[in-house]
């Protein structure tokens, strides 16, 4: 897939905007061809020498940029040439729904092994032990609390958790041992 159709698809930008933020946008949303300089970057999309800096070192932390140094023999200085590698992309993406996938199902386990408690003033979530340790009263505002029904919470997850494994093409464990 080319950069253009990559910088087009919306679940590609909804990415690259999570990474770099809004000021580092205008630089993964402008990827050059061929290599470039942070300070030819700055001056081209009009930004802050570190706002560009930090989006190119979020970008090479997430491997869609690589640069190579050149040291300036009169000067010393170096010289950092960045190229990106957007064909990383649907790769990164795909890793990121299996941590997805992962957290989701460990959440999942987390809710129906364990009752909880709410107080209604405060919005504040206790698990049993907890509650219990309070005396079945909120620490905060002193308010009762109240027995929590989180079965809508698990059944979106669930939901949640089906469709990230048919994207992913990915079976259950215990079917999948079955």
């Amino acid at each position: 897939m080319a950069f253009e159709d990559l910088l087009e698809d919306p679940v590609i930008q909804k990415y690259l905007h999570e990474l770099v933020g809004p000021k580092g946008m205008p630089v993964a949303a402008a990827p050059p061809d061929g290599e470039v300089t942070d300070e030819e970057l700055a001056e081209e999309l009009d930004l802050e020498l570190n706002d560009v800096r930090r989006a190119l070192f979020i970008l090479y932390e997430n491997d869609l940029a690589t640069y190579r140094r050149l040291r300036d023999e009169d000067s010393g200085w170096l010289t950092y040439l960045w190229t990106f590698q957007y064909e990383n992309i649907p790769d990164n993406l795909e890793e990121e729904m299996y941590r997805l996938l992962d957290a989701l199902e460990k959440r999942q386990e987390y809710e129906y092994q364990h009752q909880f408690y709410l107080c209604e003033v405060c919005s504040i979530r206790f698990e049993f032990g907890e509650a219990m340790d309070f005396g079945f009263e909120c620490p905060e505002c002193g308010s009762p609390l109240e027995s929590m029904e989180n079965s809508r919470l698990i059944d979106a997850m669930e939901h949640r958790i089906e469709n990230l494994r048919e994207e992913l093409n990915v079976e259950k464990f215990e079917e999948a041992e079955a």
